[in-house]
């Protein structure tokens, strides 16, 4: 009987590794000179946290570290557990360290576990019940608690590269016990370049997809011809890793912003795409721009500020996909436009200033005097209208409150237009010190 025909689960299932030797990807973990080789030699397994992408074979490597090391192994998941669960775990734990037996407590997507949760495991952890591997797709410094991070090392597990899938396709393709069993596939190289780009470093999706176009495809005396169309059926609309909230939104629209930073439309506009193709709000996106023309390109430029506002409106009005290109056309004029933070970095002095100053006093010639008592207190006083006097500048008249005069919060670069705006300030500062206090008119 054919074992692949028996076997009801997915291919994914069937073709899991049985030993680390038939693990694939991860050698910077698993080589020799790897931290993970290194613990295995020891015959020690200490508690750990696996943090990668979806299939890159953090359960897999789980089990068979467990295996290795002769441990029994207890599966959770965070999903469906909770600290009644995680109690049984530990009692179970305890008796199979009575009978002389390690437990290795393997906990998938243990960044869903609150705090309450994880820190039931810190007491165990900290005393050997069982040797604890967490499996997260989330940045553990911001989904676990500090605690738990201090007893357990962190392994960064990576995307499968395109070479590693074609080796585990071509291993697939070759098991006749595991895989597809007596079907004979043949797919052309160019098409099963497209399957490799279409898994995006995941190796279970990879053969989720394989296992898909198979099924698509019709057999003829036991082989299974893949064609063009059939496996455009099989992928759809395969959507690049991206998880809208997660690790990969941060580290995308951080890049993207960057990127304008860096003036480079190339790299921007990729990834605009990469954050659009992922399923990212684009309005999400257009407010950010409106923010990077604010914080990056400032008064350098003041029409990026436009550009950013109507590329927003146009997606409003036209939608996807035509409203996506408004977006591009603002992502390239950011990018090329010149650069200057100096109004974010006056903001932020200032905002700091009034922090640490407190409430300074408005200097009495600026104070409005509507009444004769106020007028009798000095508001007002010695104020100087400014169009009365040549260029519309009053010398010799401060406008900050005493503790700060002198300061320059706002520093104009010599970029763009703000260069333009440094001349005329430098002049402005020049002609206000001037001893000249004609009036223009009486």
């Amino acid at each position: 009987m054919n074992t692949a025909a028996a076997d009801p689960r997915p291919l994914a299932a069937r073709m899991r590794p049985r030993t680390l030797a038939d693990f694939v990807g991860q050698g910077h973990l698993l080589d020799p000179s790897g931290p993970i080789a290194a613990m295995l030699r020891s015959g020690k397994l200490h508690s750990m946290l696996f943090w990668g992408p979806p299939g890159s074979g953090k359960t897999t490597l789980a089990r068979l570290l467990a295996e290795a090391t002769h441990s029994v192994l207890q599966p959770l998941s965070a999903v469906n557990s909770g600290v009644r669960e995680i109690r049984a775990a530990v009692a179970e734990a305890e008796a199979a360290r009575a009978q002389g037996h390690a437990t290795v407590l393997f906990i998938d997507e243990i960044h869903r576990f609150n705090k309450t949760q994880q820190d039931a495991l810190l007491p165990h952890v900290e005393e050997g019940t069982f040797t604890l591997i967490g499996a997260t797709t989330e940045n553990p410094s911001f989904a676990l608690v500090n605690a738990l991070l201090s007893r357990a090392r962190v392994y960064v597990l990576k995307p499968l590269d395109e070479s590693q899938l074609a080796e585990l396709l071509h291993r697939t393709l070759q098991d006749t016990g595991r895989g597809l069993g007596h079907l004979q596939v043949e797919m052309a190289l160019e098409l099963q370049r497209t399957l490799l780009l279409s898994a995006d470093g995941d190796a279970r999706r990879l053969l989720n997809l394989l296992d898909l176009v198979v099924q698509l495809a019709t057999p003829e005396a036991g082989v299974v011809r893949i064609e063009e169309d059939t496996l455009a059926a099989a992928i759809g609309q395969s959507w690049r890793r991206f998880d809208k909230g997660g690790e990969a939104f941060y580290d995308e629209i951080s890049a993207l912003h960057k990127s304008l930073r860096g003036s480079d439309p190339d790299a921007a506009l990729y990834w605009l795409a990469r954050m659009l193709d992922g399923g990212a709000d684009p309005l999400y996106i257009a407010r950010r721009l409106v923010r990077m023309a604010m914080e990056d390109v400032g008064l350098a430029d003041p029409r990026a500020l436009d550009v950013a506002l109507a590329a927003k409106d146009a997606y409003i009005f036209l939608g996807s996909p035509e409203g996506d290109l408004a977006l591009a056309e603002a992502v390239v004029y950011l990018a090329s436009s010149p650069k200057s933070n100096a109004v974010y970095a006056a903001w932020k002095k200032v905002r700091e200033a009034v922090k640490a100053g407190g409430s300074a006093e408005v200097p009495m010639h600026l104070r409005n005097a509507p009444t004769r008592l106020m007028r009798g207190l000095g508001y007002g006083h010695d104020y100087r209208y400014d169009h009365d006097y040549p260029d519309a500048i009053a010398p010799g008249q401060v406008y900050l409150p005493q503790a700060l005069r002198g300061q320059d919060f706002y520093q104009p670069s010599e970029r763009g237009l703000e260069a333009r705006i440094r001349e005329r300030l430098l002049w402005i500062r020049a002609h206000r010190q001037s001893p000249n206090e004609s009036k223009t008119h009486a």
